[in-house]
């Protein structure tokens, strides 16, 4: 049997959306959310499932700071966004590595833009790579990785200049099965060791419940909240849980809840 833990309450918010409405001008106009309300707990681990097109991208732009809200406001640990900033990092399914920079480069990349020196970098970007598990490749260009060793120095460079949030665009999705189990671990053991706030879009729902605390569903009408349910499965997890009457319940009702 599956041991379940309560989440009866969470840390203060470092993500909130309220009442958020996103369009996008054009002819016809697109609302890609309309009157979003959820908020993220710091030290969260956070999934967010839905049909294609119903703004789970838009959401992850919008906590970012890369597009602002038609209505409705997005507050980061309580303040209201207005851009990007350093106390969060994005992670896309395509990578957004440099070709012409090496590893050890690209993780170095956002240390380099905020003026710390090279000896300081070198030692931060070091730690940060052998944290993902890519220690001797730090000389090695993209063209040279694996999609599995890519996914990780996006990982790393995010890391490496210490943001309190994750936001995470579907990371696995272009992943096979084996690599993309291998992955959910690294994140897992990661997240234990770094505490960071993690908002993860996924098209998967075993991967939602095996990962996260709270999995919100999003409705294909104009993006809005359909349910949010608590996971409550105790930490650490193993593989094996996801063999568990109980995981395969919350399977059927997240399933329940996509397909209405």
């Amino acid at each position: 049997m599956a041991q379940l833990v309560s989440r009866a309450s969470l840390s203060p918010a470092a993500i909130q959306f309220q009442g958020v409405t996103k369009v996008f001008k054009g002819r016809p106009e697109i609302c890609a959310l309309k009157d979003l309300s959820f908020q993220v707990g710091g030290g969260e681990l956070f999934s967010i499932i839905g049909p294609s097109g119903c703004g789970k991208t838009t959401l992850i732009n919008l906590a970012a700071g890369f597009l602002r809200p038609t209505r409705g406001s997005v507050l980061v640990n309580g303040v209201e966004c207005e851009g990007p900033g350093p106390d969060r990092g994005v992670i896309f399914q395509d990578y957004g590595l440099f070709d012409w920079r090496t590893v050890r480069g690209n993780v170095e990349f956002g240390l380099k833009a905020r003026g710390i020196p090279k000896r300081e970098r070198r030692e931060v970007a070091r730690r940060y790579i052998d944290l993902v598990n890519l220690s001797g490749c730090e000389q090695r260009y993209p063209c040279e990785l694996s999609g599995g060793m890519k996914q990780r120095v996006a990982l790393a460079r995010t890391l490496a200049v210490d943001p309190a949030c994750i936001l995470m665009d579907e990371p696995f999705g272009s992943l096979d099965s084996l690599l993309r189990a291998t992955l959910q671990e690294e994140l897992l053991r990661i997240w234990r060791e770094t505490g960071k706030t993690i908002v993860h879009v996924t098209h998967d729902i075993d991967e939602a419940i095996y990962l996260s605390d709270r999995v919100m569903v999003m409705s294909g009408n104009a993006g809005s909240v359909r349910v949010i349910m608590d996971v409550g499965f105790e930490r650490p997890r193993k593989p094996e849980l996801k063999m568990t009457p109980e995981f395969g319940e919350l399977r059927r009702r997240l399933w329940s809840e996509l397909h209405p």
